[in-house]
């Protein structure tokens, strides 16, 4: 064995002394860091039940940030998958879909995109599921799963063989309702169900069960192939360029990235544009993008899960600081102790390792309380996240929570081991420890200090958000629409197809209204297109039109005009007052002179000083050939008072009613005003509608006041759990504003009673704290302010939509932070004012 081998060993082995010297001391450390905090049980509780509340919720976010964002898709090959987007700024439209012709083009000029797959968003009325019923269902061709990568867990996908007019109709079942639709029958395979769309049925078999995956575009619970739906084989749809309804998805090329697909893309659509310049109008500023499919579907969850992580790490960051003050203030309570312990020759190494075995056993204990919590706290934020995502809905708690737990509670230990300034053997050997004393308490007040206006800026951060939100809600709720919703009942009447002409369809649709009209305790039914609320994107949409006799300037100021088809008796039910003219009666049917009722804003906008009445209108937009809506010019017979259904927060829209009669069945909306509980009613309309079809189905019954509800609901709970989080953030900063001033008259009692010896007056004692206090508050909200304004300037370079607040938010959460730090001034300013003069000068 040589020299230079024998040294390496001799270092190696002195290494491991070493390293086991180090780790017996930190567990000597150890045993009396739990001897020492024994004797602080109420420390103790504080720091752990503080560092729980911290790492609890950012355990638990990030878990579902992760699971939501992070966590891989079961598609093959994600990373390759696109979304290819195509959206009309100046229609208000973000995402318009694609048109057959539209997808040709695509699919013809692109070489970047390998492969590409199209899916419609289709609603089935489907035999063979038990009770004939409204299914959802996704209509496409047969390199759909192909290009997006999914297995079938039983039977088969579609493929080429599934395409064309003349290929039998096959369905497969999403894996969600063949578990619970279908409680996960083995033999389902084979079954032979009718579809039914467009006054017409086909017969398909199920083939297969998709594994489960993420259901985007839509939230679905079969998928068929083309063959299945009528109106994707007819001349309207295949060479119609602006009858759009279909998403396209693509593989990249293998030399191809997401910048050159987009390069391709808008070069291709240009030339598109330029071919036809009577589709993509130059006001309307069409766009094309493609984004990763795994981007498009967290779109909407990202930015409100990263706000949320955000919070939880200002709550987070609250915490430490008020465990750093808690530490700090016991760390000054003990400068004589330490000072002892370096005169005596404890290194500065071994005095912050005792003080990290501290830090370990405190944030240990917050870190296992915090997990702990995180069990619950994972199971709210995940229900509220699954509004936002559909990938949040099958989320499982899991060990991500533990180890980010751990991580977050020795990144505590460490901070809060650092945190205190060390005596040194220089400046505390013999009796001058006083003196040094003096000046390191002086720093470790400042620390004090700067860590309660750090905890009051996030604070403010955390309250400011939450105004913001609150304020929404607020305005939200108190928004009066211009109808009743209190007393009215509304329920889908979907299409069906059994048998029936479509003159036998649109007579059920009339008897509908009137007879459930007829029920006891019904005060007034009718039937409309859909109901309030329930489906914006749809209440939404518009339609262009033009006045007659004055086209060149309405084609000028390019008039749009939501339409809505509804039955007699529709707005005296829904309590919507008629302001000129007539209401729709039972003699306006399809062979009966066109007429419309339009709402104020149309009159008021094209006929000013002028009566509408007996004026005709006519629709001129490209799309109503495809809608079945006839061109012809129509009588406007009476004026409505503005009525905005698709807002909650009613908006200026211009709106054209037509009778259910004269319009093309879409399917309808059972409207129901009547007293007391309406739900009782359900059970009893749906045994008259039964008579009249045996086989309607009545679907998603509700009243309109619940509808609102369920659309206020996201608002709700932001608000909710962004005020829970303002609501801990602020508890937490008043305990620690507290807390800085009890040290703080503690440290100048002695200076309190020479001063209230030589004649000072209690009570501008008393006014000196509290001032301290509120100017602490008033640095912190100071700090937050600017700190809210970067960070707001900064997010609004990636999130266009962000709202920077209103003063009303600010100020509100200034006010309530000042008051809070005034309340927790009071018990030290009240201290500070009755210190005795001759017990502090004898205590020093």
């Amino acid at each position: 064995m040589t020299a230079h081998t024998i040294d390496e060993s001799e270092r190696d082995a002195a290494g491991i002394t070493s390293l086991t010297r180090n780790a017996a001391a930190l567990f000597g450390d150890l045993r009396v860091a739990l001897r020492s905090l024994g004797r602080t049980p109420a420390l103790w509780a504080t720091v752990t039940l503080t560092l729980a509340l911290g790492i609890g919720a950012n355990a638990a976010i990030f878990s579902i940030l992760r699971g939501v964002l992070l966590r891989p898709l079961v598609n093959r090959d994600e990373d390759r998958l696109i979304y290819i987007q195509q959206s009309a700024p100046g229609l208000q439209v973000d995402n318009a879909t694609f048109s057959i012709p539209e997808i040709a083009d695509i699919g013809a000029h692109l070489k970047t995109i390998s492969k590409i797959g199209t899916f419609s968003t289709v609603d089935f009325t489907a035999e063979g599921f038990g009770e004939t019923r409204e299914i959802h269902a996704g209509v496409v061709d047969g390199d759909y799963f192909e290009v997006m990568g999914l297995r079938p867990v039983l039977g088969r996908l579609l493929d080429a063989r599934d395409d064309g007019p003349k290929a039998a109709g096959v369905v497969v079942l999403t894996y969600r309702f063949w578990v619970t639709g279908l409680h996960a029958d083995p033999n389902v395979l084979g079954k032979v169900i009718q579809l039914g769309s467009m006054m017409q049925t086909r017969s398909a078999t199920i083939v297969g069960v998709l594994e489960p995956s993420i259901p985007y575009p839509a939230d679905i619970e079969i998928i068929a192939n083309i063959v299945t739906s009528p109106h994707h084989l007819s001349a309207t749809m295949v060479q119609g360029r602006e009858h759009r309804m279909t998403d396209v998805f693509g593989r990249l090329a293998p030399e191809a990235n997401l910048k050159s697909v987009r390069a391709e893309l808008r070069t291709m659509y240009a030339a598109m544009m330029a071919a036809h310049p009577e589709v993509y109008k130059p006001q309307y500023h069409y766009q094309i993008n493609a984004r990763l499919l795994r981007d498009q579907i967290n779109g909407e969850a990202r930015t409100i899960l990263w706000l949320l992580l955000g919070a939880a790490c200002l709550l987070f960051v609250i915490a430490c600081s008020n465990v750093a003050n808690l530490v700090l203030a016991r760390t000054v309570r003990r400068e004589s102790e330490l000072a002892i312990r370096a005169a005596l020759g404890g290194s500065s190494g071994a005095i912050r390792r005792s003080l990290l075995a501290e830090g370990l056993v405190l944030c240990a204990s917050g870190g296992a309380a915090g997990v702990l919590l995180a069990g619950p706290m994972f199971s709210v934020v995940a229900r509220y996240a699954s509004r936002f995502s559909v990938r949040a809905a099958d989320l499982t708690f899991d060990f991500s929570v533990l180890w980010m737990g751990l991580a977050l509670s020795l990144a505590a230990a460490v901070f809060l081991a650092f945190v205190p300034r060390l005596p040194s053997a220089d400046t505390s050997r013999g009796l001058g420890l006083a003196s040094g004393g003096t000046s390191r308490t002086t720093g470790s007040r400042r620390r004090i200090r700067v860590f309660a206006i750090i905890q009051i800026a996030a604070s403010f951060l955390l309250l400011a958000s939450a105004g913001v939100l609150l304020k929404t809600l607020l305005t939200l709720q108190k928004a009066q629409p211009a109808f009743e919703t209190s007393h009215v009942l509304v329920a889908d009447l979907p299409l069906i197809s059994d048998g029936r002409t479509p003159e036998q369809v649109g007579q059920f649709y009339q008897e509908a209204g009137h007879t459930v009209s007829a029920l006891p305790g019904v005060e007034g039914a009718a039937v409309g297109i859909m109901a309030p609320w329930r489906d914006s994107g749809f209440l939404k949409f518009t339609l262009q039109f033009a006045v007659e006799g004055r086209e060149s300037e309405s084609s000028k100021e390019d008039l749009r005009a939501r339409f809505r088809f509804v039955s007699p008796g529709y707005f005296a039910t829904l309590g919507i007052p008629l302001l000129e003219g007539r209401d729709f009666t039972e003699g306006d049917q399809k062979d009966a002179e066109p007429v419309v009722i339009v709402s104020k804003s149309i009159a008021q906008q094209l006929f000013p000083g002028q009566d509408a009445l007996n004026r005709h209108i006519k629709w001129t937009d490209p799309l109503i050939k495809y809608a079945g809506i006839s061109p012809a010019p129509r009588r406007i017979v009476g004026v409505l008072a503005d009525v905005d259904d698709a807002n909650i927060i009613p908006q200026h829209n211009m709106t054209v009613y037509t009778p259910f009669a004269q319009a093309p069945i879409f399917g309808g909306c059972l409207v129901v005003r009547a007293k007391g509980d309406l739900y009782a009613l359900v059970p009893t309309i749906t045994k008259t509608i039964r008579a009249l079809a045996a086989t309607q189905p009545l679907e998603h019954a509700s009243t309109l006041e619940d509808v609102r509800t369920e659309v206020l609901t996201n608002n709700r709970v932001n608000a909710i759990v962004f005020g829970g989080f303002a609501a801990l953030a602020l508890a937490i900063s008043v305990v620690g504003v507290a807390g800085v001033l009890a040290f703080s008259v503690s440290w100048r009692t002695r200076e309190f009673g020479i001063r209230l010896a030589l004649g000072a007056q209690s009570g501008r004692i008393l006014a000196g704290v509290l001032v301290d206090g509120l100017a602490m508050a008033a640095i912190g909200v100071t700090a937050g302010g600017f700190v809210a304004w970067g960070l707001s300037r900064l997010a609004g370079n990636y999130v266009q939509e962000l709202q920077l607040p209103g003063p009303v938010p600010l100020i509100v959460s200034a006010a309530v932070i000042l008051s809070a730090a005034v309340l927790a001034s009071v018990i030290p300013a009240a201290r500070a004012a009755q210190v005795d003069p001759v017990e502090a000068l004898r205590a020093e």
